[in-house]
């Protein structure tokens, strides 16, 4: 621990004393229960208290029913919310663990199809995500929304919080109200900075008199909107914090980065540097002297450590981090860091599914959003130890040995390859892609440290297997690039797909067209990596656009951009139906114009895969318990395969 100086120095905001400097900041989960606080949130919050975190701030609260920009946002300006709000905080305080409020309004950032009430902002507009015109604010609606906002301040109270969080960030009806991009009222409450603050200080007035003077309250202020027609920039941000500690009604910043023009700076991926927002809170710390936090990709303690170290902020925001291994806090303070699952930003589990109304969820860890079920401790040894065959040591079948050991089974792990990972070895090749091999960089490890027979370099049938005499057997085989795809004559080298481009099988001729069907990564990234080659590529995609599929990643807007400088073309709308050895035909799926494809060296497809599931129906009633997992059932993606690698284990 003595490595973590400042990480696990307390910090204090107010009268409340943080054990240490990690908050699991804000961030919507869709678990609430008709609008209010459910037993799988306070599981979830819980199992983060648990591991050590130093402050929990809630997902926002919505404060007024003109507000339900989300289905499953809890109400807090109703009494019926305090007994949930209760449970909570009692369940996180069994720890040494803070937990503030975050109270919101999402304002203009909303559409009604879920409140069937108007949408308010402080002007006339549309947010470029939902695309409903707003309300314009009247003065009585401004002074409802004030009442409301202290109203809710009332309930989180007696509901036991340590504090509250304002949102005036990436989403919010505050900030909609301080920004020159959304407010150009010429009342009281628009024109001059001082004006467009009014309505934000009247929420903090109204809120500091329901909670008095020695009660935790801060605000999450918006760092810079990088808005394309001139919205707050980092100057004016200084100016809104030197304001607010002026006031004197605020304990602490938080800060968030972007809004809905350019959602991939507020939930950056992979694409985006680690830590992308310190040197922004560094520059809201030199102006103020209240507490600063740091927030975005910073999913390590060492690098927490540093950004603190370097007084580029006072508490560190961690919410990927925590939802991969909530346990990060536990094991850096106990000298454990290769223990710890690190959250690689691929954004499919957590915000690729909330941003789709699911429930929160992590690629990596099945239990984030269902603690209950498959939390910590929930692993336990079976009453039968049994020998359990393992096939593939992909990310299900790594998984699968992982869990079946912990339940003190006797694994046997069989894997073709040299090397375990599978297809994410090949993931990782793709343009910008690296750290997605941290899923089975992390598996391997607690692998190596359990007891389990792992045998590289083993083609195994069903002799081998059988050979084993095993109590159970696990396939996971994996899939293989469809041969045949499109009806035509083709072979290799002329024709290939994307795994063998990156797995370098082939290098590709000076000019070439990509078929594109899944619409995610491994199309765009493999032409990105081409044309960064100096290769001509040209894509082709049923879809819209291309990259269809990474729009709820956050990856959509800069794909698109990078493809675009480095020069690939893409044609949408297109679904090929033949193929002549380089010659694509292909239809207009809108015009039902037929078009060829011609004049390339080498077509490269991305066209999905087929389940390789031979051993699995070769072993089946010959073993006494037979499983498969991951893409030998249905090629899919990877969280699948480690959710059914660990129910199998669990099964086992």
């Amino acid at each position: 621990m003595s490595e973590y100086r400042y990480l696990f120095s307390p910090l204090k905001i107010n009268s409340v004393v943080v054990p240490n400097r990690i908050n699991f900041a804000a961030h919507l989960t869709n678990l609430s229960q008709n609008h209010q606080i459910s037993d799988q949130h306070i599981a979830y919050y819980r199992e983060r208290a648990k591991g050590g975190c130093g402050l929990i701030t809630t997902e926002e609260l919505t404060v007024h029913p003109s507000d339900l920009a989300y289905a499953k946002l809890v109400d807090a300006f109703v009494p019926e919310v305090v007994p949930g709000f209760q449970k909570l905080t009692k369940a996180i305080h069994q720890y040494d663990t803070k937990i503030f409020a975050q109270l919101n309004h999402n304002g203009m950032q909303a559409d009604g199809k879920l409140s069937r009430l108007p949408v308010w902002g402080p002007s006339p507009g549309a947010d470029p995500l939902f695309r409903e015109i707003c309300k314009e604010m009247e003065l009585e609606d401004i002074a409802e929304c004030v009442e409301y906002f202290a109203k809710s301040a009332g309930f989180v109270l007696e509901g036991g919080f340590d504090g509250i969080e304002l949102q005036l960030g990436h989403s919010s009806l505050i900030r909609q109200f301080i920004s020159p991009a959304s407010n150009f009222r010429e009342d009281q409450y628009g024109g001059s900075l001082e004006n467009r603050m009014r309505f934000c200080l009247e929420v903090v007035e109204a809120v500091r008199q329901v909670v008095g003077r020695d009660f935790a309250l801060g605000i999450r202020l918006n760092a810079d909107e990088m808005h394309p027609r001139g919205g707050l920039t980092l100057e004016d941000a200084k100016q809104v914090a030197m304001r607010l500690e002026e006031h004197g009604g605020i304990d602490f910043l938080d800060l968030s980065l972007g809004t809905f023009y350019n959602l991939f700076l507020v939930e950056g991926s992979m694409h985006t540097p680690l830590a992308y927002v310190a040197p922004l809170s560094a520059a809201i710390r030199s102006v103020v002297g209240l507490p600063v936090y740091c927030t975005n990709r910073i999913n390590d303690p060492h690098l927490a450590e540093n950004i603190l170290e370097n007084g580029q902020g006072d508490m560190i925001n961690m919410v990927r981090g925590l939802i991969a291994d909530p346990e990060l806090p536990n094991k850096a303070r106990q000298g454990r860091e290769d223990d710890i699952r690190q959250c690689i930003a691929c954004n499919q589990g957590c915000i690729g599914r909330m941003g789709l109304g699911y429930t929160i969820g992590c690629m990596q860890t099945p239990a984030a959003g269902n603690e209950i079920e498959y939390g910590v401790g929930t692993i336990t040894p079976c009453e039968q130890p049994k020998k359990v065959v393992v096939v593939g040591a992909g990310p299900a079948g790594l998984e699968a040995a992982r869990v079946a050991a912990l339940r003190m089974h006797r694994v046997v792990l069989l894997e073709k390859n040299l090397e375990v990972g599978g297809q994410n070895i090949t993931a990782g090749k793709v343009a910008g892609r690296q750290e997605i091999q941290g899923v089975t960089r992390w598996l391997t490890g607690q692998v190596n440290k359990l007891d389990i027979d792992l045998r590289l370099g083993v083609e195994a049938d069903a002799e081998t297997v059988l050979a084993e005499k095993p109590d159970a057997v696990v396939v996971a085989t994996g899939s293989l690039p469809k041969s045949k795809p499109f009806p035509g004559e083709y072979d290799f080298p002329q024709v290939v797909n994307t795994q063998q481009v990156l797995n370098g099988e082939v290098d590709p001729g000076p000019k070439v067209l990509l078929i594109d069907l899944e619409g995610h990564h491994q199309g765009t990234g493999t032409a990105e990596l081409l044309a960064e080659r100096g290769k001509e590529v040209h894509m082709l995609t049923p879809a819209l656009f291309p990259g269809a599929a990474l729009g709820p990643l956050q990856d959509l807007y800069l794909a698109r951009q990078r493809l675009a400088k480095k020069g690939v073309t893409c044609t949408p709308d297109i679904a090929v139906l033949e193929i002549q050895g380089t010659l694509a035909k292909g239809l207009n799926v809108y015009s039902n114009e037929m078009i060829d494809f011609e004049g390339y060296d080498t077509v490269v497809l991305c066209a999905g895969n087929d389940p390789l599931d031979q051993l699995y129906f070769q072993l089946k009633g010959k073993v006494p318990e037979l499983y498969r997992v991951g893409d030998c059932v249905a090629p899919r993606k990877t969280d699948m395969a480690i959710v059914e690698g660990q129910q199998v284990g669990r099964l086992l």
